[in-house]
């Protein structure tokens, strides 16, 4: 279940970071109400992924769905650039949480 904590907490943190980009410097009252429960809700969640997933673990599949996550919403939404080493590199850090979930003892 703990894995489970996990995904939804780096979810949340996607939605975080979106609603703080539409906040616009908490201009915006209905996104920067957002973006405190989406990091409330994140940080629970991680918390109980905590539960049985070593702290350094968590944190990195955390991040990592965060940041993979934003750079493809990015991507397709907010016409980021597509290039390759972007996309590369997104595939990188997709590579090394998929890795540290196998490699864990959890």
């Amino acid at each position: 279940m703990s894995w489970i904590y996990l995904i939804i907490a780096g979810i949340f943190e996607i939605c975080f970071a979106l609603s703080l980009k539409y906040s616009q410097s908490f201009t915006k009252p209905l996104y920067s109400v957002l973006f405190i429960v989406f990091t409330i809700l994140s940080y629970f969640f991680l918390d109980k992924a905590l539960g049985t997933i070593p702290l350094g673990t968590a944190y990195a599949i955390w991040t990592g769905i965060g940041a993979c996550g934003i750079a493809v919403l990015g991507i397709i939404f907010l016409g980021e650039p597509a290039e390759f080493w972007r996309i590369f590199f997104i595939f990188t850090l997709i590579s090394s949480i998929i890795g540290l979930k196998f490699v864990s003892n959890q």
